[in-house]
C-alpha cells in the first residue's frame, strides 16, 4: 500500500512541474518564484533517489519497480529546468533593471 501512495505522489508532482516550467518559460520573469523553494524541491528529489539506491530490498525488486525511480529521475529533471529557467529569467529581470 506504500508503494501505491508513492506513486499516486510522484505522479500528482509530476504533473505539476511541466505546468509550472511552462508557466516560467512563459512569464520570462522571476517575480512569484522561490529559489529556495525550487532548490529544496531538487535536494529532495536527489534524496528521494539516493534512497531507492541504498535500499536494498527496492534494488532486489528493482526489475519490477524500475518505475518509481524512472519517476523520481523525471521529476528531478523537470525541477532542473524550472532551475535553469530561473537563472535565464533572472537575466533577464536584471537586463530590465538596468534599461
Amino acid at each position: 500500500m506504500s508503494e501505491i501512495l508513492e506513486i499516486v505522489m510522484i505522479l500528482s508532482f509530476g504533473a505539476s512541474w511541466p505546468m509550472n516550467v511552462m508557466k516560467s518559460y512563459k512569464a520570462r520573469t522571476t517575480k512569484g518564484k522561490s529559489l529556495g523553494f525550487l532548490l529544496l524541491i531538487f535536494g529532495g528529489y536527489i534524496a528521494g533517489i539516493a534512497s531507492k539506491l541504498v535500499n536494498t530490498a527496492y534494488m532486489d525488486s528493482f526489475a519490477e519497480k524500475w518505475y518509481v525511480l524512472f519517476f523520481y529521475c523525471l521529476n528531478l529533471i523537470m525541477v532542473g529546468i524550472d532551475l535553469l529557467l530561473y537563472i535565464r529569467n533572472k537575466k533577464l529581470d536584471n537586463e530590465k533593471e538596468a534599461k
